[in-house]
């Protein structure tokens, strides 16, 4: 099949190297990891991701989603997720390739399309299919651009274009969809998603969400967990924690230092709510070395 072509290139590009790869195209991302991974905590932009080899799984409220070679993750809304390899190996390592998805994009599709191949309603802001042929080729493409800055220059707009195209009359591109409706329901919920990101460190009630999202409290609320799977309240606090954690680990913070910093006003409630979702206390999370036991207040 096309994406297991696409996987012998893509082990031969990043040269048995672990890790993500950024390249030279903005917003493409290659993944390679030879072992399994612990849980880790991440914002998920719109994306679409290729699991090429391997499994992941991916946890986004009370869901749990497992990825294998050959399907498609395509994400409309930022969403804090909680996610870990669970298959790879030295001799058959996970491969991954990550696509930022473009809402201008998918805006000016819209406009020429409209609701042209649109499937009824709307699925939740991450959905899992497997990867159909088309948008195989088109990510294939992609990968073409890497040795060609002179075609990448002049082709990258198509490509990308068609890649837009493709997720967007797909089975599982009901949400992309629907959040180009100006007055649909994941179009509210973007906004007071939105809100909840430039604001994560303060004090926001469901109340002043659902006016920016221009709805009632209880409408608000019901839709937001149908889009995200979570809460609002539960999803400003996954924000924190997942830069709580972040700020840890660069060392330079104290647990106190990080939870103050993040919006939390008790430490205490910060470690435990850190524990929780993570498994382990904040401290856990700092790197040793020097100064970190003075640090890790």
């Amino acid at each position: 099949m096309g994406y297991r072509r696409i996987a012998e290139r893509l082990d031969r590009m990043l040269s048995g190297a672990d890790g993500p790869d950024a390249g030279t195209i903005p917003g493409l991302y290659l993944l390679r990891a030879t072992q399994p991974t612990e849980f880790e905590a991440a914002v998920y932009d719109p994306i679409v991701c290729l699991i090429l080899q391997g499994e992941k799984e991916t946890t986004l409220g009370e869901r749990v989603f497992t990825v294998s070679e050959g399907h498609c993750v395509v994400v409309s809304h930022d969403v804090p997720v909680l996610a870990r390899i669970t298959r790879a190996s030295t001799e058959v390592p996970y491969l991954a390739l990550v696509i930022s998805l473009d809402l201008a994009v998918l805006r000016s599709l819209y406009d020429e399309l409209g609701d042209a191949g649109a499937a009824p309603g709307a699925a939740c802001c991450l959905e899992v299919a497997p990867a159909d042929d088309a948008t195989v080729a088109v990510i294939s493409r992609y990968l073409d651009l890497l040795d060609d800055p002179t075609g990448a220059r002049v082709l990258l707009p198509l490509v990308r274009k068609e890649l837009h195209y493709r997720l967007y009359t797909s089975a599982s591109g009901a949400m992309l969809r629907d959040l180009l409706h100006r007055d649909s329901h994941a179009s509210q919920i973007s906004r007071a998603i939105q809100a909840l990101r430039d604001g994560f460190r303060e004090r926001l009630s469901v109340s002043e969400l659902a006016k920016v999202a221009a709805m009632s409290p209880s409408s608000f609320h019901r839709h937001f967990r149908a889009v995200t799977l979570t809460t609002p309240l539960q999803y400003q606090k996954n924000l924190r924690l997942t830069e709580a954690r972040r700020l840890l680990r660069t060392g330079r913070h104290s647990v106190a230092e990080a939870a103050y910093a993040v919006g939390y006003e008790s430490p205490s409630q910060f470690s435990r709510e850190y524990a929780r979702a993570f498994g382990a206390p904040p401290s856990a999370a700092r790197p040793a070395g020097p100064g970190a036991a003075a640090a890790a207040g």
